[in-house]
């Protein structure tokens, strides 16, 4: 399944909601080939075709059978069932490297898999994605956690480079922190952002958003260059 480029691999992605098509377009940038996406619903199939035109739409088995990375871009609740499920099909292949996008799971939620000879990793692109080619520039401006196991971490870290992001290793067993951090930051930002604009739009601003947006930015980096150890290297 390997190309002529030293390090070509086939990808097939399983799932089109905002995260897998956009991931697809930056590692085929990087000069992957994308084997297939899968996409259950009228709007990811639409998003792939607008995201990856010319990729093929395919079943999951389909995808796991061709391809030698797999992608994992789906709800985080739905991983475990789908690997257990493949791995009672003897869907996977020894060597197959398999990979998901959810923030609070390292490698272990692959353990019924391990067995059928996968290379575990655990990507999660820490930008908020909306399913757009936009999300392409936000990548190369972002970092990507990764998690795997020793032997194979430099396979997951070259793989956010390739999408442009800047990986920081975060261990197994703080994944869940890492996710928790995430969700508390992201959670907060929102409920006051909307409650800033409701109060901007109605003293008569037009376009609170841009406003707010320029003032956000310079909060955040004061905030975060206020801390020596936000600014070490990751």
């Amino acid at each position: 399944m390997r190309g002529e480029k030293s390090g070509r691999l086939g990808i097939g992605i399983i799932g089109a909601g905002r995260v897998g098509p956009v991931l697809g377009a930056a590692l085929a940038h990087a000069g992957h080939a994308i084997i297939g996406i899968s996409a259950i619903s009228e709007e990811g199939r639409e998003r792939a075709e607008a995201i990856l035109p010319g990729v093929p739409l395919l079943s999951v088995g389909e995808i796991v059978e061709r391809s030698e990375l797999v992608i994992l871009a789906i709800p985080s609740s739905e991983i475990e069932s789908l690997v257990g499920g493949l791995t009672t099909l003897g869907a996977w292949q020894p060597g197959q490297l398999v990979m998901h996008t959810a923030p609070e799971f390292g490698t272990g939620v692959f353990s019924a898999a391990l067995a059928r000879g996968v290379i575990p990793l655990a990507l999660h692109p820490a930008i908020s994605f909306t399913g757009t080619t936009l999300d392409l520039a936000r990548l190369a401006e972002g970092y990507c956690v990764v998690t795997a196991p020793a032997p194979v971490l430099p396979i997951a870290q070259a793989l956010a480079v390739e999408m442009g992001a800047e990986p920081i290793v975060v261990a197994e067993g703080d994944r869940p922190a890492y996710a928790s951090a995430l969700d508390s930051a992201t959670a907060m930002a929102t409920t006051v952002v909307r409650k800033s604009l409701e109060e901007l739009s109605a003293i008569g601003i037009q376009h609170p958003g841009n406003l707010l947006g320029t003032a956000l930015h310079a909060a955040v980096d004061r905030a975060v260059r206020s801390d020596p150890n936000a600014m070490g290297a990751p």
